[in-house]
């Protein structure tokens, strides 16, 4: 699942690279978005820890 956004990035890496502006940045936007997402997800889970 943390691939997803590192995938994004890097199409909008290599959009920007064959200069594809807008595809670029919706790369980047789209994954900027499911970075957050998934941050959200991350930081709502309770951790069981017993001491």
């Amino acid at each position: 699942m943390m691939s997803l956004p590192f995938l994004l990035f890097a199409c909008g890496l290599g959009a920007a690279w064959l200069r594809q502006r807008a595809a670029a940045m919706g790369f980047w936007v789209a994954g900027l978005v499911v970075l957050l997402v998934l941050f959200r997800l991350n930081m709502t889970d309770v951790l069981n820890i017993a001491l």
